[in-house]
């Protein structure tokens, strides 16, 4: 698969997984986390005992992107092995659900499930979950914000009160301590560069009019050095408007939130990964735990809510130490947002020169504490200099 050199946290987490250890791992995006507790895990299923007719590791993960995605790692990684796997998540399809039944039911030696759908499934009495041997909680600080924490409460209940449990996230807020504390026995900590975007991604915002946000959309993808791109906007309809104006002006681009059926997601991501697609659009459903290589280039068409969202949204570029690029663009109304983004990351993102034929724009005149940038355009400034490789660059 292509594997040479383990990541810093493969290194770290690894061995005492083998050890048998409880894990409490937190480290950023893009840094190897899925194949640090595959592996070994792999690993201790092919070299100690363990029922086949049973249910013998658990992995909790908060959206079916991730579901999918880590099930389709374990199926290369466990290809020309005897392990068995499936990934249980939410969806109106009654036949996945009759299969999802069908192996609960039976046994699997692994199984990546999100929780409101394994709720469902315990709920109908057919679940044994009492041989499993290695207990996972993937992006935990993602679930326990989804609302997910009485849900792994309650799974965690089914479980026996021997066994291996690694948590793993991409924070360590005193929430996901807490939960470490119901779950975890005795565990090893280990921290890898905690909140903290790659120092390969180059970071830099635009401050416009809200109304202006589409125009630069487009001046930024006329530019042609990017090759596969991702637009994160905060709502679904900000993405589903996006796409519209896009495709009506020749972009090759698609869109991906909630409202769209699984089957669809899947194609559009297939399409994504595989280079038939060039821009996706989507919400924030795509800023945790997808792998995707080679994207050039990230663009926050809305200030992401908190710092956490905007280091996991750029976080998708700059994977496994390439480079990337990533814009953020600021309305008049997001500047205190993203002033408090730039007090997480420690330093002021470089406020790059807008396209002079978007016309006046808004100076940047936000503070944590105060300020958020008027709604007066009298006090808005031109681009005089327009050095500037956005609008030099054909």
């Amino acid at each position: 698969m292509g594997y040479t050199t383990a990541t810093p946290v493969q290194e770290k987490v690894i061995p005492p997984i083998i050890a048998g250890k409880d894990i409490l791992a937190c480290a950023q995006t893009g840094t190897g986390k899925t194949a640090a507790f595959l592996l070994p895990i792999i690993h201790r299923l092919l070299t100690e005992h363990h029922d086949n007719h049973k249910i013998n590791s658990l992995i909790i993960v908060p959206t079916r992107e991730l579901a999918v995605q880590i099930a389709q790692t374990l199926e290369g990684m466990s290809y020309f092995t005897n392990i068995s796997s499936i990934a249980v998540y939410g969806g109106s399809n009654g036949a996945l659900f009759s299969a999802e039944k069908k192996a609960l039911s039976s046994g699997v030696d692994m199984v990546i499930c999100t929780p409101g759908r394994m709720i469902a499934h315990l709920n109908m009495g057919y679940v044994k979950l009492d041989a499993v041997k290695y207990l996972v909680l993937d992006e935990a600080d993602r679930m326990l914000d989804m609302g997910f924490n009485d849900d792994i409460i309650k799974i965690t209940s089914f479980l026996p009160k021997v066994r291996q449990n690694l948590l793993f996230s991409a924070t360590m807020p005193d929430k996901i301590r807490k939960l470490a504390m119901k779950i975890l026995h005795q565990p090893e900590e280990i921290n890898i560069a905690i909140s903290k975007p790659p120092e390969k991604i180059v970071q830099e915002a635009f401050v416009v009019y809200e109304e202006q946000k589409p125009a630069l959309i487009k001046a930024l993808l006329k530019q042609k050095q990017f090759d596969n791109i991702i637009i994160f906007c905060s709502r679904k309809q900000n993405v589903k408007q996006l796409t519209y104006e896009l495709q009506k002006a020749k972009f090759t681009v698609e869109q991906i939130h909630s409202d769209l059926e699984q089957d669809k997601r899947e194609q559009v991501l297939m399409d994504f990964k595989s280079k038939k697609l060039k821009i996706l659009v989507a919400t924030d459903i795509l800023s945790r735990g997808i792998d995707i290589e080679d994207i050039n280039l990230v663009i926050n068409y809305d200030v992401p809510n908190d710092g956490e969202d905007y280091i996991h949204r750029i976080g998708r570029t700059a994977r496994a130490a390439t480079e990337g690029t990533a814009y953020t663009i600021i309305s008049e109304k997001e500047q205190r947002k993203f002033a408090r983004i730039e007090e997480v990351l420690g330093k002021s993102v470089t406020k790059a020169v807008v396209p002079e034929e978007l016309g006046p724009v808004p100076e940047y005149t936000a503070r944590a504490g105060g300020g958020g940038g008027g709604k007066k355009r009298p006090g808005a400034y031109k681009n005089r200099n327009n050095k500037n490789r956005y609008s030099n660059k054909k």
